[in-house]
């Protein structure tokens, strides 16, 4: 089982892509002795880059001694029918593109949702090949899709996606889950649970320590350390639903506190809309910033006096959740404040953090006032419990766990 295929849409590496998982497990396996390929698309999401401007059929770059082929699929940004377009581009050139590297046959097909056209392209390639097909979920589509009301349960769209959900849990060598609550999801839709392993996302605490030593960004507000500073790395869309942080900064200038910062790092469609609502609330306390490079979020987070991330208020998270951010809030030795009330809570698990009530900026503003407030010798004992979980997160145990899966029966 040397020769691996990893498919993931939205894979690469650390300076052209937030999405670094699968970059990770690529290095750690190779270095262990295997021969690992990626495949990915060749636009990049949530933003109007494309790596193939021409109509070559796919691009193979080399990273770092990893070869990652990326396939030329059409821009898109947001959530639109382009989207879906290049969700389908991909899966159906993957399996003629793959067919240059067929000198290279592998043993081992690592397809990852999110979208499940990348499970039946990797069940494709699995057969064509004879080789062991794993199927990794990130999310639950299209159950996270219609937990959000963005299709209806009973669509056209809606059952075709737990059609191959379920066509592809029945016939995966393994399911590898992001999160903890997999082999609750997979028996409550009557599949046998027994092929599901567990292995969430994480962080690279060498490199992550490095980059926060290394690559400092000087920013005024950051730097101010006469105020309690709440800090947020990643995406602007709806699921983020970052609308609960900004009036929970209302709520606490309207209570006359001056020395809080919100410090909004990221990029998405509801940014503007953000703005707005900031600027015509007259919120002076929250200050939005640029998406920045991969290697600036350790020194950022590092700054912070609170990490914040939030999300819509939704049942599915009764299995857990794998934010990639999660692990770099943790590797920062910073505690983290959510909103997402889910099963198998791992702020919880490690007190780390704290989880509030969904749905409600009232709840983050107490939970932001709660670590404000909080006696030095508490807020430090988080900060400890923070880099503790996190070495449960670092990518060479996550690797390790993988190859395990990798090697099983």
């Amino acid at each position: 089982m040397r020769s691996i295929w990893i498919l993931n849409h939205y894979a690469g590496p650390p300076e052209i892509t937030g999405a670094i998982r699968h970059y990770k497990f690529a290095e750690n396996l190779i270095a262990k002795g295997y021969k690992v390929k990626v495949f990915a698309a060749s636009s990049r999401h949530d933003a109007k880059e494309n790596l193939i401007q021409d109509q070559s059929k796919y691009l193979l770059n080399v990273f770092d001694g990893i070869p990652f082929v990326f396939i030329r699929v059409r821009s898109y940004f947001g959530n639109s029918k382009a989207r879906v377009l290049n969700m389908i581009e991909y899966a159906v050139r993957l399996l003629s593109v793959s067919r240059a590297f067929d000198t290279e046959k592998p043993d081992l097909i690592y397809a990852s949702s999110v979208h499940p056209f990348t499970w039946l392209a990797g069940y494709g390639l699995a057969k064509r090949y004879k080789a062991k097909f794993i199927a990794e979920t990130r999310d639950l589509w299209p159950e996270t899709l219609v937990a959000m009301g963005q299709i209806s349960k009973n669509g056209i769209t809606a059952m075709l996606m737990y059609w191959i959900e379920k066509f592809v849990y029945k016939n995966a060598d393994k399911l590898v889950f992001t999160f903890p609550g997999g082999k609750d999801y997979v028996e409550s839709i009557g599949i046998d649970a027994s092929r599901v392993r567990y292995i969430n996302n994480g962080v690279d605490l060498k490199e992550f320590n490095i980059n926060k030593e290394c690559h400092v960004l000087n920013d005024s507000h950051l730097d101010d350390d006469d105020t309690f500073r709440i800090t947020y790395t990643g995406s602007m869309g709806k699921a983020n639903a970052l609308n609960f942080l900004v009036e929970s900064a209302k709520i606490i200038q309207d209570k006359g506190i001056k020395d809080i910062r919100f410090i909004l790092f990221g990029e998405g469609y509801q940014k503007d809309e953000l703005e707005q609502y900031v600027m015509l609330n007259g919120i002076n306390n929250v200050f939005f910033k640029s998406s920045v490079g991969k290697k600036n979020i350790p020194y950022i987070l590092s700054k912070s006096s609170l990490n914040v991330f939030t999300g819509q208020n939704i049942n599915l998270y009764k299995y857990g959740l794998s934010p990639n951010k999660l692990f770099e809030y943790l590797a920062s030795g910073k505690p983290t404040l959510s909103n997402i009330e889910c099963g198998y809570d791992i702020l919880k698990q490690y007190d780390c953090g704290i989880t509030v009530k969904g749905g409600s900026a009232e709840a983050l503003a107490e939970g932001i006032l709660k670590f404000y407030n909080m006696p030095s010798e508490e807020y430090d004992a988080y900060c400890k419990n923070a880099l503790k979980a996190a070495q449960d997160f670092d990518f060479e145990v996550l690797t390790q766990r993988l190859e395990q899966v990798i090697l099983e029966d």
